[in-house]
């Protein structure tokens, strides 16, 4: 374990220097192939470091971070879009959208914005002005209530995993389902600290998924919103102006979002391959391919239907996208887990982690 740490704080520190280059060095190499020429070390760096770590969620963060996030925002940096564009965003661009949030002041912002998958809210001082306070106020306290009701929700499925020699199969793939989406939640509004510290205002990650009314609004308005947002403008909007022009705006939509997906499905692959150290079966890919595709059909659906009178109501729809990921997870994307034991290893470390905390209460 402590080997463990001292490798931890090894790659944080090489990761702060590489980051610390392409603040000083590549944002004064002009935007494009010789700005993207000059962070392709720092991008192949980046893909080797989580390989120092052995840990399931050390290797997972760090590969998720680093390998995902981080890159990702690089490759937008090069070409001075995204979160970590250090000029204005240009109205006139054709990824300006990627740039929404404020432009990082100093290099202690730019490490963190890169970091961390948290993007930064834009402030709209007159929204602000027009907002009921009370409304605000109950908003924030509700929606505290909610995250010490998963808390609450998390310590339950934990424990209840110290009796799974008597619980069915089905339910215990419904607490793996439950406990990796909560322990998402959880590690991804913890990486927000840094970010919040430093008087940085996040937006949200997750928008309680589980009350999505279709498949659109599940992965486009409410699950772990950081990756849409950093595949949007480094695959979605790229390729949606290149296919706009030969097949027509809105057949456009189809194959950005197959590509976005399928994407997504390889980086699953990658992050897995990091976690476990084994050569990909290609099922988490699937999964993400078949959901992409899933989406294409809802959306072409929706637009035929679009002028008609006829509408299921939301009670039957909300459980609908919940069930369809959860059955096609059980399905395609926690094979792999269960194959390769790696549920264990999350829950055996969980377990290390609180007995570390109870011992240093005591």
């Amino acid at each position: 374990m402590d080997l463990e740490v001292k490798n931890l704080i090894k790659v944080m520190f090489q990761a702060s220097i590489s980051l610390s280059y392409c603040y000083f060095i590549s944002s004064k190499i002009p935007k494009g192939l010789p700005r993207l020429l000059s962070i392709l070390p720092i991008i192949s760096f980046f893909i080797y470091l989580p390989l120092n770590l052995t840990s399931f969620h050390l290797t997972f963060t760090l590969a998720s971070y680093l390998v995902w996030h981080t890159n990702f925002k690089l490759l937008l940096f090069a070409f001075d879009h995204g979160p970590l564009s250090l000029s204005p965003p240009s109205s006139s661009s054709s990824l300006s959208s990627s740039s929404s949030s404020p432009p990082p002041i100093n290099i202690l912002h730019f490490i963190i914005i890169a970091s961390f998958p948290s993007k930064i809210k834009p402030h709209h001082p007159s929204h602000q002005k027009t907002k009921n306070n009370n409304t605000t106020y109950l908003e924030g306290f509700l929606k505290r209530v909610l995250f010490v009701c998963k808390i609450l929700l998390f310590v339950v499925i934990l424990k209840t995993y110290k009796y799974k020699e008597y619980l069915y199969d089905y339910v215990i793939m419904s607490l793996y389902c439950c406990h990796v989406y909560l322990q998402l939640e959880f590690s991804i509004a913890i990486s927000t600290i840094p970010a919040r510290f430093i008087g940085l205002e996040i937006e949200p990650q997750f928008n309680e998924p589980y009350l999505a009314t279709s498949l659109q609004d599940f992965w486009g308005r409410r699950w772990n919103l950081m990756i849409g947002g950093i595949l949007r403008p480094t695959v979605y909007e790229p390729l949606k102006y290149v296919f706009t022009p030969i097949i027509g705006q809105e057949l456009a939509v189809f194959p950005c979002v197959m590509a976005v997906f399928t994407v997504s499905g390889l980086m699953h692959e990658v992050i897995f391959y990091y976690v476990s150290r084994t050569p990909p079966t290609w099922e988490q890919l699937w999964y993400f391919v078949l959901h992409g595709a899933c989406l294409v059909v809802e959306i072409a659906v929706k637009k035929m239907v679009a002028n008609r009178h006829w509408r299921l109501q939301r009670v039957v729809l909300r459980p609908l996208p919940a069930v369809f990921v959860a059955v096609t997870g059980v399905w395609l994307f926690f094979p792999v887990f269960l194959r390769h034991n790696v549920m264990e290893r999350i829950i055996d470390e969980l377990f290390i982690l609180v007995d570390f905390i109870k011992n240093i209460a005591i």
